[in-house]
Formats: C-alpha cells, sequence, structure tokens
C-alpha cells in the first residue's frame, strides 16, 4: 500500500485511506484511480491516449517509409495545384523573384596579386568568362535557357516537387562552351526503386544509390533522353548516372531524408477545399443573381403536353411588364441568398494557415493590403526576407557552388578564361581562383529608406558596420561601387567642375564663404 500512500500525500487520491482488508475489486479500482491520477500529473496532453487523441498517430516512422509512402501522392498534387490554383502559381512566382531574382545570383570577384592588392585583370577575365558562359546558349544542353533561366527553374522545381535534379553534360554534346546543364524532371528517378544490396556493397534508396553511410554514388535513371514523353521504370532498364556528374538540391526536413518534399505539403489540403470552396460559392452566387424560379401548377390543371414535348414554360422579363401566368399556375422562387457574410472570414483563415505552412506573408501572395498599416506590413516583410534569404543561401550551396566549381575546373583545363593580354589562365590558380570568388543574391529596396539609411549612416559612424556590409546589404558590390565613384569624380574633374561641387556629389556639405576677416560677407 506503500504507492497508495505517496500518491495520497501527493494530493493525487482522496484522504480517505484504504480499508485494511479491501476486496479484489475494490484495489482494482483503486489501482486504475491510481494510474491516471499518475497519467494526468506526469504527462503531455499531447501524450495522451484517450478519446480526443485516439486517431493521432502514436507511433514514428524512419523518413524513408515517410518518402516512399506519400512522395508520388504529394508531387501529383502539388502539380496539379500549381496548373489550377491562382494562389499556388502566385507562390512559385514568389520563390522565383525573392531566391533568384531578375539577375539571379551573381558572381563576386576579388583576386590579390602574390605581393598584395587587387589583380583586377585577373578578376576581370574570370567574371567576363563566367557571364558570356552564362548566356543561353552555353549554360543548357538545349541552347534555350541562360543560367539565370536555370537557376529560377530550380527553385521552382523545389517549390513544386521537392527538389532538383541538374546533369553537367561535358564535350562536344554540351554545345559551344563544351560546358552545359541538363534540367533533369525528378519524375526520371523512380520514387520507389530500392535495392538493399546493390553490387554487394551499396544500397538503393528512391532511385539513388549510396554508400553504407549515406553518401550518394550514383542516381538510376528511367531515361535521360527527352524524346521520351512518358517516364516508367517497370521493365526496362535504369541508366546510371555518376554522382559526380548530378547536383541533387532539395531541404532535409527529416534526419536520413534522401528525397525532398514539395514545399506546399502542408497547405495542399488547405488550397485544394479552398479552391473547391470558392468555386461553389461562385457559382452559387451566379445562380442566386440569375433570380430563377418555378411555375408550379394546381391539382388538376396542368395542361396536356403531346407525347415527345417538354413541359416548359419560359417568361420574357422586361422592365416594366408584369406577365400574367395561364389558369391554374403559380410561380415559385428560388432565390439562394449564399455567399453571405461568413465567406470572406473563413476563407481568408483557411488562406493565413496556407501561407504560414509556405513561409510568405499573407498580405503578399493573396495581395490583400486591407486592414494593415506601415508597421505591421513593415514587420511581416522583414519576417518574410529571412525567410528568402534562408533559402538563397541554401541554392548557393546545393545548386551555384558546385556548378562553378566543376565550371571553373573545366574552363582552366580547356583555356577558356583569357586575360586581358590573350594569356589564358594557367590551371594551376584553380585553388586561389576559387577562394577569391563569393556570391551576392538579391536583395530588396528598403521598406523606409530615409530611416533605413540614416540607421546605416549612424552604424557605419558608431563602427557597428563597415562601408563596404552596408552596400552588400543592399545588393551591391563595394568593389564596382567606389570604382564608379572614382570614374565619376574623374569624369566631373575633367569637365571642369569645381571640387567644392564635386564634394558635394559625395555628400559633403557646401562650405559658407567668408571674408578675409571670417565675417561672412554683406549681401
Amino acid at each position: 500500500m506503500a504507492i497508495f500512500d505517496f500518491i495520497r500525500s501527493r494530493g493525487l487520491l482522496p484522504a480517505t485511506p484504504l480499508p485494511a482488508a479491501s476486496p479484489n475489486t475494490t484495489l482494482r479500482s483503486s489501482m486504475r484511480v491510481a494510474q491516471r491520477a499518475i497519467r494526468s500529473a506526469f504527462s503531455f496532453q499531447a501524450a495522451d491516449n484517450d478519446r480526443l487523441n485516439g486517431s493521432w498517430a502514436a507511433f514514428s516512422v524512419p523518413a524513408d517509409w515517410i518518402i516512399t509512402r506519400n512522395l508520388r501522392t504529394l508531387v501529383a498534387r502539388s502539380r496539379e495545384q500549381c496548373m489550377n490554383n491562382d494562389y499556388a502559381k502566385a507562390f512559385l512566382r514568389l520563390c522565383r523573384q525573392n531566391v533568384v531574382g531578375p539577375n539571379g545570383v551573381v558572381l563576386k570577384v576579388s583576386v590579390k596579386k602574390p605581393r598584395g592588392g587587387a589583380d583586377a585583370d585577373t578578376s576581370a577575365a574570370l567574371k567576363a568568362a563566367w557571364e558570356e558562359w552564362g548566356h543561353k546558349k552555353n549554360a543548357s544542353v538545349t541552347g534555350k535557357r541562360s543560367w539565370n533561366a536555370i537557376q529560377r527553374q530550380c527553385v521552382q522545381s523545389a517549390a513544386q516537387d521537392g527538389e532538383f535534379f541538374v546533369r553537367i553534360v561535358m564535350g562536344a554534346e554540351a554545345g559551344p562552351w563544351g560546358f552545359a546543364l541538363q534540367v533533369i524532371d525528378p519524375l526520371r528517378i523512380p520514387i520507389d526503386y530500392n535495392v538493399d544490396k546493390y553490387n554487394g556493397k551499396n544500397f538503393i534508396r528512391h532511385g539513388i544509390e549510396f554508400t553504407q553511410y549515406g553518401r550518394p554514388v550514383a542516381y538510376h535513371l528511367t531515361t535521360v533522353d527527352d524524346g521520351e514523353a512518358e517516364y516508367q521504370y517497370g521493365g526496362v532498364g535504369h541508366v546510371r548516372i555518376p554522382a559526380e556528374e548530378m547536383i541533387h538540391g532539395y531541404l532535409e526536413d527529416l534526419v536520413g531524408q534522401k528525397r525532398g518534399l514539395p514545399w506546399m505539403a502542408t497547405a495542399l489540403f488547405r488550397m485544394r477545399h479552398m479552391k473547391g470552396f470558392e468555386d461553389a460559392a461562385v457559382i452559387n452566387a451566379r445562380v442566386g443573381a440569375s433570380k430563377m424560379g418555378f411555375v408550379q401548377w394546381k391539382d388538376g390543371e396542368a395542361p396536356a403536353w403531346e407525347e415527345g414535348e417538354e413541359p416548359t414554360l419560359e417568361i420574357d422579363a422586361e422592365p416594366g411588364t408584369f406577365p400574367v401566368l395561364p389558369d391554374g399556375a403559380e410561380l415559385q422562387e428560388w432565390l439562394p441568398q449564399y455567399p453571405v457574410g461568413e465567406f470572406l472570414p473563413t476563407y481568408k483563415t483557411l488562406l493565413r494557415g496556407a501561407t504560414a505552412g509556405m513561409g510568405v506573408a499573407y498580405n503578399n501572395l493573396a495581395n490583400d493590403l486591407e486592414g494593415v498599416n506601415f508597421s505591421s506590413i513593415r514587420q511581416g516583410t522583414l519576417d518574410e526576407r529571412e525567410h528568402w534569404k534562408e533559402l538563397q543561401e541554401w541554392l548557393i550551396e546545393d545548386l551555384v557552388q558546385p556548378v562553378f566549381e566543376a565550371w571553373l575546373k573545366y574552363s582552366l583545363l580547356k583555356g577558356r578564361i583569357v586575360s586581358g593580354t590573350g594569356v589564358p589562365l594557367a590551371a594551376s590558380l584553380y585553388a586561389k581562383l576559387l577562394k577569391a570568388c563569393g556570391w551576392q543574391p538579391r536583395r530588396w529596396q528598403w521598406i523606409d529608406p530615409t530611416a533605413d539609411v540614416d540607421a546605416a549612416v549612424n552604424s557605419k559612424n558608431a563602427l557597428l558596420k563597415s562601408p563596404g556590409e552596408i552596400i552588400r546589404e543592399w545588393g551591391g558590390d563595394p568593389v564596382e561601387v567606389w570604382a564608379e565613384f572614382a570614374a565619376d569624380i574623374e569624369a566631373m574633374k575633367a569637365a571642369g567642375i569645381p571640387e567644392i561641387f564635386i564634394m558635394a556629389t559625395l555628400g559633403q556639405k557646401l562650405a559658407t564663404p567668408t571674408d578675409s576677416e571670417g565675417a561672412k560677407p554683406n549681401s
């Protein structure tokens, strides 16, 4: 009975002591009360298995099982929503615009000379070669997509399908540069192609071959030919592509996850029923606006309809007229009033939940600025931009940097990067050039320019930020900005503009003219 005394001392059982010799039924009943008291006091409500949580999953499954069970259906439904749902299409547009932007992720090069100082010639040669390769005739094996367009397509594929696959193609078939990219539909890598022992040492999960430690070795595709319209793997062989030729990008939500889930996965259910809710409301509104009615005949007074004739009676409505119904006919109006006041609050609530799962601001996706003020829209926009910055870093790590490293190695070996003197850069510079390169993703205009600029200037003056850091936050390259300033100053000097006015263009206030004694001259 010690357990009962302990529970009773904690106030979890009534103070009345148990009888010295209790029947078995009383003892079992007391034990059940004690168990319920312990569960209530020392467990989470979300962990309870009662009538309220009976349908809630109470066991965990590995990531591979979740992908196998759900990915194919999620991708199919995500693609369907992107074709038929305006908000899904808008979400893809927001992803392309904010993660990639109009100029893509821009290469920033700052090569140093062996004895110090900037090596402007080498930096310019590398940047010019990268920009030249980025043209659509070079970057894509199809010759139809530029490097920026490929970035946007990969982001859209990740948002819609949960992942992107890009194959690196080198040689004569790759186009004029000899190095190009092939964007591959994720459906070509079969989700349910699994082999536990492949070649006696590796394993295949979801069409990807791994080592025992989970490092990708190869990708097994059903086809690499764009001429094949359907992608099937049952009864056909697979094309094995080494991992060195493939780039696979996705957001890892679960430890051990090997394929990506659509970014709209949690929002798809709401979005589909929102679309059906809206369609039903629109149709009902159209019916209500039509002011329909029915003609009902009194008992025994309906006209005799000839065989094959449809029993219809049409009434033309004209302004200022009062049509007379035939004898025995009565007009029964049908005036549906839905949708009424509850439609918009319900619709907005569903859409807010969907946008929370997609990581975008409700006002931006819904194009709804009703009821917002400057502070609220500013805070929402800033929070959303942090999400876009996170996705930009993901894109750089999973796509941009791997492509650039492979391109740089190939281009140096083939002598495609030529300095201003006409001499190709040596392949031995690979490590040095790679270290000298960085990336500048797109940035956005300041929300409150006056306040934000003042804050940036104060941060610089307080030594909290450098001028270069502020320029990079704006989306520019400090070296390019300063070079443009220097060129503008030289041009103004050459045009004969006084230095005092040149200093004014740099933000310096004009000095007030004074006489030789320091007093202001008479006006």
